[in-house]
């Protein structure tokens, strides 16, 4: 798909649980004055429930496309200076990474699982990582999405050693190259 047609002057971010989209949407609001749509939170909002409790009740595929539908929204609200940040599992169907990419300027923020396994162990609320083995999980996955991640990405940041300003300065000037460029 071409990025040529794209107006949107929006950012969005995805990558693996744990990497820190939440808190890097919330400094690029802050940042740049943006709206910040954090996609699990509207998912839950909307649901009235925590997602583990749609995991419990309409398993991932409920909650897949509960999120493949919101993205979908959002990006037929022809959003502009909005900063979305997306669930880890956002990438998996072709059909979102096209409608990320539609949506805006894609930043994927890329840690190891080292770095995911210490961000997450006490975690509760990933209803994926709720098993024997959460470092093995993390690792099988990454395995499967980084592919996913990298074909939807405009930007790959990794996140390990670099602090929320770095990332954050990385982000915005490298959006705006990127839409100077449109």
């Amino acid at each position: 798909m071409s990025d040529k047609g794209m107006k949107v002057h929006n950012i969005v971010l995805i990558g693996f649980m744990g990497c820190g989209k939440s808190t890097i949407g919330r400094e690029i609001k802050r940042a740049l004055g943006f709206q910040l749509i954090d996609t699990d939170a509207e998912i839950e909002a909307r649901a009235g429930c925590r997602i583990p409790a749609i995991f419990a009740a309409e398993g991932e595929h409920g909650f897949r496309e509960r999120e493949s539908a919101l993205l979908e929204e959002l990006r037929a609200k022809d959003l502009q200076g909005t900063v979305v940040s997306t669930g880890g599992g956002a990438i998996l169907r072709a059909k979102n990474r096209d409608t990320l990419r539609q949506i805006g300027y894609v930043v994927w923020l890329r840690a190891n699982a080292d770095t995911i396994y210490q961000r997450t162990k006490n975690s509760r609320s990933r209803p994926i990582l709720q098993t024997a083995d959460p470092r093995q999980v993390i690792e099988e996955l990454l395995t499967q999405r980084t592919p996913l991640y990298r074909d939807c990405a405009h930007l790959v940041i990794d996140v390990g050693g670099l602090n929320r300003a770095e990332i954050v300065t990385g982000i915005v000037e490298s959006a705006r190259y990127f839409y100077s460029q449109l």
